[in-house]
């Protein structure tokens, strides 16, 4: 097998691989998108909200923030995040404040409710680890691929939570993980 990166930015990479086939491509695209665990806010608690807003439609819009999600996470990590802030205003991502200083929005500058004069926000919030195969707010980015003869050429594009490369590995890590727990299925059989 044989993989270079064809070109490289902050946010997206791109890489041709010889010497798969379709089904590995393929297993990586799908292992890039849905398996690779990254941090998404998922529970919410308020303690006070007087905007014209329900609870249930300010934590979904919570939620849907890219969370950084730094190496040397693991799946049963949790950070908590909150919000205190009053109108007139519109009450924007960056004041999702973390108690982890290597955790926190990827993007300051998403809205997440317009607050009138005399309303207030006030919630709690956790972070946990996922994958896309739970909630779609877990997805680290978007893979695809194309096939040209024996070549097969792969763009990633990160939504932000980790650089596209550690996308990459970590989903070959989860492949080769599966694959073993495969393996050791085959023996028994």
């Amino acid at each position: 097998m044989e993989v270079k990166i064809t070109e490289e930015g902050k946010d997206s990479i791109k890489l041709s691989i010889k010497g798969i086939g379709v089904e590995l491509a393929n297993a990586l695209r799908r292992a890039a998108i849905n398996s690779v665990e990254t941090f998404a806010i998922d529970t919410v608690t308020f303690y006070e909200n007087s905007s014209s807003m329900f609870d249930e439609y300010i934590a979904h819009r919570i939620g849907l923030v890219p969370i950084k999600t730094p190496k040397g996470f693991h799946k049963d990590d949790k950070i908590m995040f909150g919000i205190e802030s009053e109108g007139p205003k519109t009450v924007m991502s960056e004041e999702l404040k973390s108690e982890d200083k290597d955790v926190g929005v990827v993007y300051g500058n998403i809205p997440i409710i317009k607050l009138d004069k005399g309303q207030r926000l006030r919630v709690e919030c956790n972070a946990i680890m996922g994958n896309a195969k739970r909630h779609a707010k877990f997805q680290p980015g978007i893979t695809s691929y194309d096939q040209e003869n024996s070549i097969f050429k792969f763009y990633i594009e990160s939504f932000g939570q980790m650089p596209p490369k550690e996308i990459i590995k970590r989903a070959c890590d989860t492949l080769i993980e599966e694959m073993k727990d495969v393996s050791k299925v085959s023996k028994k059989l």
